[in-house]
């Protein structure tokens, strides 16, 4: 298995930064079009879990934004061909706590999409 082939890495990079921009703008229609609209792609939020892209739509459409952020470190792997991981720490404006994303990236004939996304906010664990 190859890992980070070169043009599949620069693929799923633009396809996340993408992501960042519409989250960051509010661009719903964005953000739909990155995820993969299937019952089975779901979201663990720092205050919700959505289980299924229509849950996902609903919540994106009532919450009225992001917080915003700004991006520290960010990993990007890609598996093969077809799927790829995203992990990226960053920190809210106007607040100390550093929050963490995940997500699967998997590649379908129509594009990268996330399949799966989990966000938190770094705690104390005790």
């Amino acid at each position: 298995m190859t890992i980070d082939d070169p043009e599949l890495l620069r693929e799923v990079t633009t396809a996340f930064y993408e992501y960042e921009r519409a989250l960051m703008e509010d661009d719903i229609a964005a953000m739909d079009a990155l995820f993969h609209d299937a019952p089975t792609t779901n979201r663990y939020g720092v205050g919700e879990t959505l289980y299924g892209i229509e849950e996902i739509r609903e919540f994106r459409n009532g919450r009225g934004g992001s917080p915003q952020r700004k991006l520290g470190r960010v990993s990007i792997t890609v598996y093969g061909d077809s799927f790829a991981t995203c992990d990226a720490e960053f920190h809210r404006e106007n607040s100390a706590a550093k929050g963490r994303q995940t997500q699967a990236w998997a590649k379908f004939p129509n594009g990268w999409k996330v399949v799966s996304a989990h966000v938190s906010l770094q705690g104390n664990t005790h």
